[in-house]
């Protein structure tokens, strides 16, 4: 019997707000000392009153229409109760049957199949305080509360059971962060936990329309993570149903030392959180004039921009993807691309500025593991116009290829532009035939086997040939001097 995989993700994503949802305490608690960004609405004292924060209900809006949802006119927060020691209220001021979005889809690329993933629900909530567990020199086990984070705005993505493989999930994550940095809502980072995904998965008989029961996974801090804990928990449900175990609706956890999940406990349902209306907070009316003039404020989107890109600047559909999945990559490669006054056509160059941007940047900003959350870090290692120029002296053939990488590299290290790392290093093209003469002959005679094959009809050994010139000269050759030269010698010898 063949199995088909059913997986529906929640997603919740910290809002870039200055204050927390209900109180005035500021959201920019990540480096704080634990326990200083609090006040007696976020530490759930008894006959505080919260207030709604504006900015978060404008990103949940934003959000929301850029997702295609339905804006509701009418919606109201929820008290969810649940008893854990995060939780500083004992219960959550979230939303549930009167979400601000409702209805929506998202459209992902899988093997060059596009699908659109259903929305369920955008709703706005508030986040827990974090706990931290520590082990004393007795080896007593205890925790500590760090309430900072308590509060701060939490906007959560309920996404249909629509997806139908590991690959899908990470391909839906991928997209909707690079939404959410798009519209400025988010920082999107999975590491430090603003952006965070709960999937539930279930498996059927292929052809089925019932499911087996739901098990809902946690603890997945990167796309990778997300990937692998659905890869192996659709594998652990198949095996389970083949050996005839039964399977329970349960949480589980990611354990990615183990490479597996692991049980947490039984899953709840919604009658679980009992439910019931804020009394504390009014029902919000959202007006139909508020919601189009935000509409009309929202910035040009992923999808729009890479079609912009390919008919702008003539980029192919891998190149223009790749740039704008991240808005800092796009917004970097736009500004390499203003018009220099010096430059002439700088369109033409635009298929080199994005491979080094791809190729290079990227391989120098993973190396140095540079930490990079805005245009400006960016800026910072390789201004936009030095890179412009120095894809303009390659293709000028003021220096080779290979000259140009080792350019790039003392660039994005020491921030020093191209013209003058290629005069003090003394990396300027060989392009003068009587310059490269000797390189040719000596390469010719101590490569005595590459010759032979040469003249024996192996075009290969030519590229061989050529790759001893460019090694004897540090790169600087012209290789196609270099080729005709090492040809008119290789013949008249």
């Amino acid at each position: 019997m063949t199995f088909e995989t059913i997986i529906g993700l929640e997603v919740h994503a910290q809002l870039l707000t200055k204050s927390k949802m209900y109180c005035g305490c500021s959201a920019d608690y990540a480096a704080a000392p634990p326990n200083t960004h609090v006040c007696p609405v976020c530490l759930g004292m008894p006959g505080v009153l919260p207030v709604i924060n504006r900015q978060a209900v404008e990103y949940t809006i934003m959000t929301a229409l850029a997702l295609n949802c339905t804006i509701s006119e009418y919606t109201k927060f929820d008290r969810k109760n649940y008893p854990y020691p995060d939780l500083m209220k004992g219960y959550q001021i979230s939303q549930y049957d009167a979400p601000i979005g409702k209805g929506g889809w998202l459209g992902i690329e899988v093997d060059g199949q596009k699908k659109k993933i259903g929305i369920t629900r955008v709703h706005l909530e508030e986040d827990v305080a974090k706990l931290q567990h520590r082990t004393a020199p007795d080896g007593e086990v205890y925790s500590l509360v760090d309430v900072n984070r308590s509060g701060v705005p939490l906007m959560e993505i309920v996404g249909e059971p629509d997806l139908r493989s590991p690959e899908e999930a990470r391909q839906y994550l991928i997209k909707l962060r690079s939404i959410l940095q798009y519209l400025g809502v988010s920082t999107g980072n999975m590491e430090e936990g603003s952006f965070r995904c709960d999937a539930n998965i279930s498996i059927r008989p292929e052809g089925s329309s019932n499911s087996g029961p739901k098990v809902e996974v946690k603890n997945m801090n990167s796309f990778r993570a997300v990937y692998q804990a659905m890869d192996y928990e659709a594998k652990r449900q198949r095996k389970a149903f083949r050996e005839g175990k039964k399977l329970t609706q349960e949480t589980r956890g990611w354990a990615e030392e183990k490479g597996k999940t692991v049980a947490q406990r039984s899953k709840e349902y919604a009658h679980d959180y009992r439910y019931f209306p804020e009394p504390d907070l009014p029902p919000l009316m959202l007006s139909r004039e508020w919601v189009e003039e935000i509409k009309t404020r929202l910035p040009e989107l992923p999808e729009d921009r890479r079609e912009r890109f390919m008919k702008e600047y003539g980029l192919p559909l891998y190149d223009a993807s790749l740039l704008t999945s991240s808005k800092l990559t796009a917004e970097y490669f736009e500004a390499c691309m203003q018009r220099p006054p010096q430059s002439l056509e700088p369109e033409k160059h635009a298929k080199q500025v994005a491979n080094w941007i791809i190729g290079e940047f990227s391989h120098w900003l993973a190396v140095t593991n540079a930490k990079i959350e805005t245009i400006e870090d960016l800026e910072r290692k390789i201004k936009p116009v030095a890179l412009f120029d120095l894809v303009q002296l390659t293709s000028q053939g003021v220096i080779t290829g290979v000259s140009a990488k080792a350019v790039f590299e003392e660039m994005f290290r020491t921030g020093k532009n191209a013209t003058d790392i290629i005069q003090e290093r003394g990396l300027s093209q060989i392009s003068d035939a009587g310059e490269l003469e000797a390189a040719t002959t000596k390469v010719i005679n101590s490569n005595t086997q590459a010759v032979s094959d040469y003249r024996a009809g192996k075009e290969a050994a030519l590229k061989f040939l050529v790759g001893q010139v460019m090694r004897a000269t540090k790169g600087r050759a012209n290789p196609a001097l270099a080729g005709k030269l090492l040809q008119k010698k290789l013949k008249e010898s």
